[in-house]
């Protein structure tokens, strides 16, 4: 009998559903990993999210499946679409702890987190993060307004950093171990990122918004808990209904944190309470 529970030990090499081999790992959180694989039929790089085993997580990627294959359907109709990271290809496979729904990604570049870590001190040149919000912002509008979906989960981690250039293309993907490197300190206008990107550069960077695994139906909420702590609406804290302006004042959080380099709300634990209950501190 197969045991369930837990993340599939990938290991560099393996190949899934006998097409996709795994190159190194993207990124790993409660749900999922997340892996750049080689397509070995289109000869291309793609990210493959293999997501825990147990019943739960499995219908958790279906609902993830349903709502990004809405995505995929109204691209055809609305340009807006593209702002939106585009599932490929699905599969279930088994590994040593049971089975495992597997998510096919165009693979980009890092997160948005990873190139404010950069700035961290001053935060993001302005005409940039003008630039990156209209993305963002034409993104949720496709979502809220095609495809009545609130993401539900907008943070700099959830916004993926990629390059229509092909130099950038190159440089982009040696950020993704950012949480590793040191050597990328930017050095002022002109000056040298470190992996060879400029920061002239910077407004040839387009974002994308990524992971749909918090998303769901403008119709039928999943859960009445949603989105990360600092980026968390009023509505939500207070368990009240919720819709697609949720997304927006997540997006308003993210929008300051951009521009100044600082969380706008940083919950603390008090003495009655946890950082859990998701107040913040008095002013």
């Amino acid at each position: 009998m197969v045991p369930t529970g837990g993340h599939h030990p990938v290991r560099e090499g393996e190949v899934f559903n006998t097409r996709y081999q795994a190159l190194c790992k993207l990124g790993c959180g409660a749900f999922a990993t997340v892996w750049l694989c080689q397509d070995m039929r289109r000869k291309k790089h793609v990210a493959v999210k293999v997501l825990k085993s147990r019943e739960g997580f499995a219908e958790a990627a279906q609902d993830e499946v349903a709502l990004l294959r809405c995505v995929s359907s109204m691209k055809k109709k609305d340009q807006a679409g593209e702002n939106i990271v585009c599932l490929l290809d699905d599969f279930r496979m088994i590994g040593e702890n049971g089975f495992h729904a597997c998510l096919v990604f165009e693979a980009l570049g890092p997160s948005l987190r990873c190139l404010m870590g950069n700035y961290a001190a001053q935060g993001l040149p302005l005409p940039f993060v003008k630039k990156s919000l209209q993305q963002v912002l034409a993104g949720l509008h496709f979502l809220h307004k095609r495809c009545r979906i609130i993401h539900a989960d907008i943070k700099p981690e959830n916004i993926l950093l990629y390059g229509r250039d092909k130099r950038l293309q190159r440089l982009l993907p040696d950020m993704l171990d950012c949480g590793q490197r040191t050597d990328l300190g930017l050095k002022g206008p002109g000056g040298d990122l470190g992996n060879g990107l400029e920061e002239s550069d910077l407004m040839s960077i387009e974002v994308k918004i990524a992971d749909l695994g918090s998303a769901c139906w403008t119709y039928k909420p999943f859960s009445k808990e949603i989105q990360t702590q600092p980026y968390r609406a009023l509505e939500v804290l207070l368990g009240l209904d919720y819709g697609t302006p949720a997304d927006i004042w997540s997006m308003g959080c993210l929008a300051f944190e951009m521009a100044t380099g600082e969380c706008l709300f940083d919950p603390q634990p008090g003495k009655y309470f946890s950082r859990d209950d998701g107040r913040t501190p008095s002013a």
